[in-house]
């Protein structure tokens, strides 16, 4: 079964340097890498992919190793009205 994913690291601000990541990307040849979304040109330098995978590791290990130390990964949820409505009634609301 998978889950949902969201995976963000930042990345150097220089131009060379942040041109040097979105590189490595776009000459990866992997379909996640190559499908990143990035900040860059709204001057924030980091890119972001959601992904269906079965867990955080796996997550992790589509990304080239040199950027996993930095990278944030978030799984990702949606919630239905009934259950907002029965976590608020469980806590007094």
């Amino acid at each position: 079964m998978s889950a949902r994913f969201l995976i963000e690291v930042p990345h150097d601000a220089s131009t060379v340097g942040c041109a040097r990541v979105v590189d490595i990307f776009l000459k990866s040849g992997s379909h996640y890498l190559t499908r990143a979304d990035w900040g860059c040109r709204d001057g924030e330098h980091k890119y972001w992919m959601i992904v269906d995978v079965a867990t955080r590791e796996e997550a992790l290990r589509i990304l080239p190793p040199a950027f996993r130390e930095h990278a944030h990964v978030v799984q990702l949820n949606k919630f239905s009205v009934e259950e907002i409505e029965q976590i608020l009634k469980e806590h007094g609301e």
